[in-house]
């Protein structure tokens, strides 16, 4: 069954003999997918024709799919650099959300965004700020969407604005970080009139943060914590109006101290005798550091979207939440003041003689024992393991190992390494979702969606960029083990059409995006995923250049083999492996998605050879 007469002219491309999932949730079927002029033209058992200009893709025994949607990336600054993103489309993701969390690159200038982001998300700050300096042409949402539809851009992107962003450019990046500072009227009204703007132009919605965790970098206002927590109850609620009204989508961190804000959310995305805000917030986890807080994920969800009629949403993400820390360059460590105190110093040697301080060291223990301090971190430090040093006797050992060696607290044994070796001292923990029955319990639980990729952001700390392939691997390991398991035959933990609709249809749906399905008449965004390539290569460590920040050396994956070709807007661009050539640098075939509004075939503009990024 086709729907289109597919006996006239030539495809562009062929996928053929794949199981086709068209990601709504449908039961996949072997079909062959004729493409053209960037959609699905057909999807049918007949042979399908080939031109000579046709690219044929042979999927038979392979999984072909819609591409997948990472709602939760921090690529605001990369992608003005490097547009092809092509960390996340090596691994299937073809369309991308940034501006989370806050803090987006629309109306701010360059310094002051440099200076949101780079903390926060663990950016280097000199490369943030260069790559703002050499592209920032854009005042006005419409034109930050016009300039990155002239990228070469890999996936499609789409975007929240901040409320970091949108605060600090109407009240100064001084005094919206300051609690003492309320907005005036004015300012109150042009906040408004700014979150109007960009929802006009086809933003998301609007990203915010309360978690005091997230301090500022730079020189004028280091270590304050964003914008956005400094706002007042009756300002969120003017900003969930527009929301409400609109039908557009809140992106919420609360605050992970006090947790009672969650709540404060989750009323907001009710619509008893109203219209239900579309609410998506930060993160549904089974951490190590409190076990009990899985099961409230569920019950929160429930009251807000059963009994509260909402549109409430968790992020989780698919997989071990596991991270790397090259010294103390970790976030957790705004957890507590001492380690605030470590990170507010920008110099090495300046903070050196703060770590070696007894006073100070007896002020981090105290911190670092509290029973019953808010934590994400375990703070074990037994359950750590050194990954890197030029003490190579210490390599694969746990922190907690080498104090009982030395008599010393670990506490003591871990700033001293921290001294002496700096960034080269590397160690390795795990952070949440390390029990499998719990993960696969919080994936089907109603009211939970994928995100918290992170991508593009924590460059040293961790890498999540293949998460849809981590959830595509369990649930394969799963289908495998219960055909093989008499008492589980027929009882996997998640059937492979339900996951694929997690990745997909679900997420484009609920943030109204054109995205996530593959169906006639859809924009060819897809994935084959190759079954036998769902391996231990999946949970692999690596690292890649990041040429455009640098060189530094970020944690990347690579399980090409599970991958074996990403399409964009009917465009193959990567295959076995590779890109095709110029991509991200000549060849673009992503655009901007936005919100409500249909973006069907090629991209609007290509770029031409030998035209510059930027």
């Amino acid at each position: 069954m086709s729907g289109v007469d597919h006996n006239y002219g030539d495809f562009d491309v062929i996928v053929r003999g794949g199981l086709w999932f068209d990601g709504t949730g449908a039961p996949g079927v072997v079909r062959n997918l004729g493409i053209r002029d960037g959609l699905v033209v057909t999807a049918t058992s007949d042979d399908l024709p080939a031109g000579p200009d046709t690219e044929v893709v042979d999927a038979h025994g392979r999984w072909v799919m819609p591409g997948f949607v990472d709602t939760h990336t921090h690529y605001d600054a990369e992608v003005l650099v490097g547009p092809g993103l092509s960390e996340s489309v090596r691994h299937g993701v073809t369309t991308v959300l940034m501006g989370n969390c806050s803090i987006s690159t629309v109306f701010v200038p360059p310094v002051d965004a440099a200076d949101l982001f780079s903390r926060v998300e663990a950016l280097p700050r000199e490369h943030v700020l260069s790559a703002l300096e050499k592209s920032k042409t854009w005042s006005t949402p419409r034109e930050y969407i016009e300039a990155l539809n002239k990228l070469p851009l890999g996936p499609n992107v789409t975007a929240f604005v901040g409320h970091s962003d949108v605060r600090a450019s109407v009240m100064g990046l001084g005094r919206s970080t300051e609690s003492a500072n309320r907005p005036t009227r004015a300012e109150l009204a042009e906040i408004d009139a700014r979150i109007e703007d960009a929802l006009d132009a086809g933003f998301l919605g609007v990203s915010t943060m309360t978690n005091p965790w997230d301090k500022m970098d730079g020189d004028r206002y280091r270590s304050r914590t964003l914008p956005s927590t400094h706002a007042s109850w009756s300002e969120f609620r003017r900003l969930h109006k527009i929301l409400r009204r609109r039908g557009r989508t809140l992106q919420a961190v609360p605050n992970l101290n006090t947790k009672y804000d969650v709540v404060f959310f989750a009323l907001a995305g009710t619509g008893i005798g109203r219209k239900p805000m579309k609410t998506s917030v930060l993160a549904a986890a089974d951490t190590k550091a409190e076990r009990w807080v899985n099961r409230i994920f569920g019950p929160i969800a429930f009251a807000a979207n059963r009994i509260g009629k909402g549109a409430f949403r968790w992020q989780h993400l698919p997989t071990t939440f596991e991270v790397y820390s090259d010294g103390i360059d970790l976030v957790v460590f705004e957890e507590f003041g001492s380690g605030r105190a470590a990170l507010h110093l920008q110099d090495e040697l300046v903070r050196n003689d703060l770590l070696r301080d007894e006073a100070y060291r007896r002020w981090f223990r105290q911190d670092f024992e509290k029973k019953f301090s808010p934590r994400v971190w375990h703070r074990d430090f037994d359950d750590t393991r050194i990954v890197e040093c030029p003490d190579a006797s210490l390599v694969g050992r746990s922190i907690g190992d080498v104090a009982r060696e030395r008599k010393l607290h670990p506490v003591d044994t871990f700033l001293d390494l921290v001294v002496e070796y700096g960034r080269k001292f590397r160690w390795h923990t795990v952070i949440a979702n390390d029990r499998s029955k719990v993960a696969d319990r919080l994936i089907r639980t109603p009211g939970v969606t994928v995100g918290f990729s992170d991508a593009g952001a924590h460059l040293r700390n961790m890498a999540f960029y293949n998460f849809a392939i981590c959830l595509l691997r369990r649930v394969h390991d799963a289908e495998k083990k219960s055909v093989h398991d008499a008492e589980k035959a027929g009882r996997p933990f998640l059937p492979l059409p339900e996951a694929v609709h997690k990745l997909t249809g679900e997420l484009g749906d609920f943030y109204g995006i054109d995205a996530g399905h593959l169906r006639v008449g859809d924009r060819a965004d897809f994935v084959v995923v190759d079954p036998a390539g769902l391996n231990a290569d999946v949970d692999a460590y690596h690292e890649s250049p990041l040429e455009e920040f640098g060189g530094i050396r970020r944690m990347v994956n690579r399980n090409d083999r599970a991958v074996t070709a990403t399409a964009v807007a009917g465009r193959v661009v990567f295959r076995d492996g590779e890109f095709v050539p110029g991509y991200g640098h000549t060849v673009g075939t992503g655009r901007f998605l936005r919100a409500g509004v249909e973006e069907r075939g090629p991209a609007p503009m290509r770029i031409s050879a030998g035209e510059p990024v930027a």
